[in-house]
C-alpha cells in the first residue's frame, strides 16, 4: 500500500486546491457547492482505484519505469488462450513480485511452456528476457531454462605433499 499512497496523496491535494479555486471563484453559490462536492467525491473514488489497480496485472508494455531490465526470474505463469499471457515476475531492485500481462502470442505460450519443462527437468527456474521493452525480437527466445549451476569448487590440494616414510624396524 506505499506505493498507492504516492499517487492518492497527490490527487487529494489536486482536488483540495480546486475545490479552493471553486470556492473562491465569482460564481453563484450552487456552482461552487456543486464544485465542492465534485472534489469530495473525486477523493474516495481516487482511493478505490488505485487500491483496486494493486490487485491486477499491469501490461508489461506499460512499465515504463523498468525498460531497463535484461533479465527477470519467472515465479509463475498462467496461460489464458487467446486473451494474454499472465506472469509472476521477481524484478531486480524489487522486495515483492510483481504481476504482468502481456498480450496473447503463440510462439511466446509455446516458448513459455518449452521453458517450463526443462526447468522441471533440471530443477531450475525460467528466466525472462528483456520483459517489458516491447520488442519480442523472434530470433531470440524470451523464455528460456536457466542454466544448471556450476558443481562447487573441488578443494585445493595441500601446500606441502605429504612424504611417505618407511616405519623403522627393530632390528
Amino acid at each position: 500500500m506505499d506505493l498507492a499512497l504516492y499517487f492518492f496523496i497527490p490527487a487529494v491535494i489536486v482536488a483540495a486546491v480546486l475545490a479552493n479555486i471553486s470556492i473562491w471563484a465569482p460564481r453563484k453559490m450552487w456552482i461552487k457547492l456543486s464544485a465542492l462536492a465534485a472534489a469530495a467525491m473525486i477523493m474516495p473514488l481516487t482511493y478505490g482505484s488505485v487500491s483496486e489497480l494493486m490487485s491486477r496485472p499491469k501490461p508489461a508494455s506499460l512499465e515504463w519505469a523498468r525498460r531497463h531490465v535484461k533479465e527477470t526470474n519467472l515465479l509463475a505463469a498462467s496461460l489464458q488462450e487467446g486473451a494474454a499471457i499472465y506472469l509472476w515476475l521477481r524484478v531486480p531492485d524489487s522486495d515483492e513480485p510483481r504481476a504482468y500481462r502481456l498480450p496473447w502470442n503463440k510462439n511466446l505460450a509455446k516458448q513459455l511452456q518449452k521453458a517450463q519443462r526443462q526447468a522441471s527437468k533440471t530443477k531450475q527456474g525460467v528466466r525472462v528476457r528483456r520483459p517489458f521493452d516491447g520488442t519480442n525480437d523472434p530470433r531470440k527466445r524470451m523464455f528460456y531454462a536457466a542454466p544448471q549451476r556450476s558443481l562447487p569448487q573441488k578443494p585445493t590440494a595441500q601446500e606441502t605433499p605429504l612424504h611417505y616414510q618407511r616405519p623403522k624396524r627393530d632390528s
